[in-house]
């Protein structure tokens, strides 16, 4: 995070705009110690400051069957393997798996495998429909009671996403998720704060179409 990936986008700033800031992945990695998790899913990779903190944190807990699945088609052709190079460097190849397929082909797949995991962290494409689609197969790939942490929340189209779950399936806030985050002001000017965690039900239920909540 300090020095930078060994190779950037030709665009202005882009590490900056892309990569997920240093507090928020110590608190990220802080997140998943504490749930002692053991598999990992992650939507985006760019530059892997997010995937470096997840490997962190499965180092850490260090549990017999750690695994670190992650879904990035654009990693080769838009990021040159810088991201997944910085894994490899940091020895964690071992636990982690690149899925170069867009997640709305990769997620169903790791599910029709019988892939669970424990927690999710979600930093793919930011159209809702896209969204959407991800927060959709995560609900059945991640185990009941389990994490799904989502990143830039303060887009509206992913805010909005979200939203759906949250009103309508029983998806609840961690308030301590990410302390000393106090709204702010994000792209465009929207308010509120960039990562929110989220508890999935003890219990998975699917409501009826009469009982749906607008969001």
């Amino acid at each position: 995070m300090r020095d930078g990936p060994p190779r950037t986008r030709n665009q202005e700033g882009d590490f900056e705009t892309v990569t997920v800031p240093e507090r928020h992945c110590d608190q990220l990695r802080d997140l998943l110690i504490a749930e002692e998790a053991e598999t990992v899913v992650e939507v985006g990779l760019a530059y892997a400051s997010s995937a470096l903190a997840i490997g962190e944190a499965l180092a850490t807990v260090d549990r017999p069957d750690p695994r670190h699945i992650i879904i990035d088609p654009f990693q080769e052709r838009e990021f040159s393997n810088a991201g997944w190079d910085l894994v490899c460097s940091a020895g964690l190849q071992t636990i982690a798996t690149l899925i170069a397929t867009p997640s709305s082909l990769a997620l169903p797949q790791l599910l029709t495998e019988g892939f669970v995991a424990d927690a999710a962290f979600v930093d793919g494409s930011h159209r809702f429909h896209e969204v959407f689609v991800d927060l959709y197969f995560l609900r059945k790939v991640v185990r009941p009671g389990g994490l799904v942490v989502i990143d830039d929340d303060w887009w509206p189209s992913v805010h909005t996403a979200v939203r759906y779950y949250e009103r309508n399936l029983g998806w609840t806030v961690i308030p301590d998720a990410f302390p000393g985050e106090p709204a702010g002001v994000g792209p465009k000017g929207n308010h509120g704060a960039r990562c929110k965690a989220y508890r999935l039900p003890d219990t998975p239920s699917e409501p009826s179409f009469e009982d749906f909540r607008a969001f």
